[in-house]
């Protein structure tokens, strides 16, 4: 008996168009309906084909097979091809108008000489027979990795029979004429620029219908990652309700973060239990990174591995192994997956280093709004001055080709307000904060990071109740964010709150060990303005002169001189005033929004380590309130070093 052959499977999209009232149309008008025909597919449908990454499988008179990797970009396609279509026939005598239908389903078929094969295929087929005149019909597997990826509401049209299929077949009517916003959360594709053109059917590629299949670029502006169903080593119930629940986990964390997108877990959740290939993966999700791991318990320990696969290579960029005891599984879960959300994400995750890898390495005519962004964040965490005017450059080219892009209007907060703090026209700089805080956060509501540089904005200018609203908001978005938590720390003291403001550093020290340079700028005023002094200092010991700020002197050298080390604090005192020459205990005790403990830290501390006491006239006069030492109202300031 011969051996038959194992055949070429993979799971696709499937798009299958036909042209309504074709036959009464050629009878009527042969000529005309080629001619117009032809025009819709040069003008809609053969630019778009490469846009989309679909592949014509086959031309069938008024009708086409197209396959995608992407369902989201097949839906795409037919939602915006069939409203250009509609556009440019409104116009025109009904006899000639063009219409289509079009029916999408997800599914495996099977390669065959240029051709595909299967029940993928059949159900694709039978829709596009049910769906409306000028509309799109979407099987239920599809629906299922559509949700919350599409700008375009879909509706359910019931269960329904179909031909030479056994099982019913669950269907989604796409609503074209209710096109909403995305929210940028647990979502695979970017915001596209919407144009007329979309990708249904084409003329013959040069060559004919050739079926061929490449590695698509990753197109998304923003990286995307999908992480797959933890396996259960064990095979034991309750270690699957942990390999589920850490899964789960893992994907709402990391969907906190605006950074990149996460493939929702039902897109994922097909590939519970089975060997998969992580590149096989990335491609039929869309991804460029994909996350796995294992839960295996023994002898009542749990042991737990977790590692960042490049779906492009295939090589792995982090793994981790957990080996903690088994009593309190959910304990372990919630450590676990905060681990990895914070590893992975925020300002300086992994994924978002690969994505400024990746910028660095294109030409600059080809850095999209995205790259700007990503290189416009990596100088601002450089803490010089000239790195920062850079991040100032690289973030308003961001903004410019995309002026939604909330994260680069959040950047640009930092940037501004670094810049000021650096003594680069601090007013201007200040206000130039407040407004891009605003715009961020008006954006995008649901980004924790911008409802926490807007709170910072409003505490820079004394507003502490919306304040302090503004970032228990971002909290509440992301509580596990390691980034949020970070910058609450430098504002806990101002809410009254400076003991909490130091747990959270310890917070965040356990989350994320290797924090960035630019959180020792919270971490250090943190620890100082809760007596930690020891703590302060060596909080600051990762940075140089050079990333200093004003806070940063004075934090530095008041901790020294409160632990004694008076020669150190006076020497530190030195170089703050060269660089900050008016600064001064009432000076900083004039910082908008102080409260009265933090205030009360600076008196206390401050005369310690020689800085002077009183301002200068031309300092207050630019206070309509100036707060005064009564030492500098009576004219009996101490000199310089006396404490």
């Amino acid at each position: 008996m011969m051996s038959i052959p194992a055949l070429d499977r993979k799971l696709l999209a499937i798009l299958a168009a036909d042209m309504v009232g074709y036959s009464k149309a050629m009878e009527a008008d042969e000529a005309g309906t080629i001619k117009r025909l032809k025009a819709i597919r040069a003008d809609l449908i053969n630019p778009a084909i490469s846009e989309r990454h679909g592949t014509v499988i086959k031309l069938m008179g008024d009708g086409a097979l197209v396959a995608f990797n992407s369902v989201v970009d097949a839906v795409a396609c037919a939602a915006e091809f069939q409203n250009a279509v509609a556009a440019r026939s409104a116009g025109l005598p009904e006899p000639e108008r063009i219409v289509f239908r079009v029916g999408i389903n997800l599914g495996d078929v099977a390669l065959v000489d240029g051709d595909v094969y299967g029940d993928g295929v059949n159900v694709a087929a039978r829709l596009e027979q049910l769906a409306e005149p000028g509309g799109v019909m979407v099987s239920g597997t599809a629906y299922d990795h559509l949700q919350g990826k599409l700008d375009w509401p879909l509706d359910f049209a019931g269960e329904q029979q179909v031909k030479n299929i056994s099982r019913p077949v669950r269907m989604y009517r796409l609503r074209l004429d209710g096109k909403r916003a995305r929210r940028p959360l647990v979502a695979m594709m970017p915001r596209w620029t919407k144009t007329a053109a979309a990708a249904i059917v084409a003329l013959a590629l040069a060559g004919g219908g050739v079926w061929w299949f490449l590695q698509p670029e990753l197109l998304s502006a923003k990286p995307s990652v999908a992480v797959l169903p933890f396996n259960n080593y064990g095979g034991d119930e309750a270690s699957g309700r942990l390999a589920d629940g850490l899964t789960e986990d893992i994907i709402t964390d990391l969907a906190r973060f605006p950074e990149f997108e996460v493939v929702a877990r039902n897109s994922t959740e097909v590939y519970k239990g089975k060997p998969v290939d992580a590149r096989q993966v990335a491609s039929a999700l869309h991804v460029g990174f994909v996350l796995e791991g294992s839960i295996q318990r023994q002898s009542g320990r749990v042991r737990i591995t977790a590692q960042l696969i490049d779906a492009k290579t295939g090589h792995h960029l982090w793994s981790e192994n957990w080996d903690r005891p088994g009593e309190d599984v959910f304990a372990v879960q919630t450590e676990i997956a905060e681990q990895v959300a914070n590893r992975l994400g925020g300002g300086v995750g992994l994924i978002q280093e690969a994505g400024r890898a990746a910028a660095k390495r294109k030409r600059p005519e080809n850095l999209n709004a995205y790259d700007y962004y990503l290189l416009g964040s990596e100088k601002i965490e450089k803490l010089t001055k000239a790195d920062d005017e850079e991040a100032i450059t690289f973030l308003n080219r961001a903004v410019e080709l995309d002026p939604g892009l909330a994260r680069a209007w959040v950047e640009l907060y930092h940037a501004h307000d670094l810049m000021g703090v650096f003594g680069v026209n601090p007013e201007s700089n200040r206000k130039a904060a407040a407004d891009v805080a605003e715009r961020a956060v008006r954006l995008d509501p649901s980004d924790a990071e911008a409802h926490a540089v807007f709170g910072m904005s409003l505490a820079n200018k004394g507003d502490m109740g919306r304040a302090k609203s503004e970032l228990d908001t971002a909290l509440r978005l992301a509580p596990g964010s390691s980034e949020i938590l970070t910058f609450y720390t430098g504002f806990a003291a101002r809410f009254g709150e400076p003991e909490r403001g130091a747990q959270m550093v310890d917070q965040v020290m356990r989350l994320d060990p290797n924090y960035p340079m630019w959180a020792s700028n919270f971490f250090a005023p943190a620890y100082f303005m809760a007596g930690r002094y020891e703590d302060a200092v060596k909080m600051l010991e990762r940075m140089t002169p050079n990333n200093y700020q004003k806070w940063t002197w004075v934090v530095r050298s008041s901790s020294l001189a409160a632990l004694g080390r008076t020669d150190e604090a006076n020497a530190s005192v030195t170089e703050a005033l060269k660089n900050h020459p008016d600064l001064t205990v009432e000076s900083m005790i004039n910082e908008p929004g102080l409260s009265t403990m933090e205030r009360s830290r600076f008196i206390e501390t401050m005369p310690l380590a020689g800085f002077p006491a009183c301002a200068k006239p031309e300092v207050l006069a630019k206070l309509a309130k100036p707060v005064r030492l009564p030492e500098c109202e009576a004219g009996t300031a101490k000199p310089l070093g006396q404490p």
